[in-house]
């Protein structure tokens, strides 16, 4: 392998952009660390290219400020506008970020940096998306609910125990020992755990 062949612009983007992904991908769902681990050699790879190949700083400003317009798109769905410059402010950015050999040509490969940018940008969009779907999304259910619901005893409840409210189960204790399949009052929440207390068959 030769050292013009390994310094290739087009490595050199493949390596930055991998690398941001799988940044991405490790924040939304964090696990093993393969993922911090991957993305951290890329990015360490990506920078030792843009250490050792010439890079123009105007297009490194263009991507940043490509951000600004994608956030717009993100929060303003019917605004597609915005995701357009984004993604035109992408490939121009990706293509003349690094220097050809004359000051007017892209140093990686325009149909490239068209492909990548929109597989890129439509990976982040849907990630995004999602995540702020979540964050928006309200609480199935209230806890403050759960203070006077009925439940059932899934086990022997006493120092502990199990009870099902509707169709999650939670840890329980009481007062006084409760038989497993009696139905059950919630009185108290201390953090995961439910106070109860037995309902006669008269109730």
């Amino acid at each position: 392998m030769s050292i013009e062949w390994a310094l290739s612009p087009n490595i050199a983007y493949l390596f930055l952009v991998g690398g941001f992904l799988l940044a991405i991908m490790a924040i939304f769902s964090p696990g093993t660390g393969m993922l911090e681990l991957t993305a951290f050699v890329a990015l360490l790879v990506a920078g030792w290219h843009i250490y050792q190949l010439p890079f123009n700083v105007w297009a490194l400003v263009l991507l940043l400020l490509g951000v600004i317009p994608f956030l717009l798109a993100v929060r303003k769905s019917r605004q597609l506008i915005y995701l357009v410059v984004a993604v035109a402010a992408f490939v121009l950015g990706s293509a003349y970020l690094f220097r050809g050999s004359q000051w007017w040509l892209p140093g990686v490969n325009p149909f490239l940096a068209l492909v990548v940018s929109v597989m890129a940008g439509g990976f982040i969009w849907i990630a995004t998306v999602k995540v702020m779907e979540s964050d928006r999304a309200r609480p199935a259910h209230s806890l403050e609910t759960l203070l006077g619901a009925v439940g059932e005893a899934k086990t022997v409840i006493y120092t502990e125990g199990s009870v099902q409210v509707e169709r999650e189960l939670w840890s329980a204790r009481s007062e006084k020992r409760i038989p497993a399949g009696r139905k059950v009052r919630i009185l108290r929440r201390e953090g995961f755990i439910l106070d109860v207390e037995e309902i006669s068959e008269k109730e």
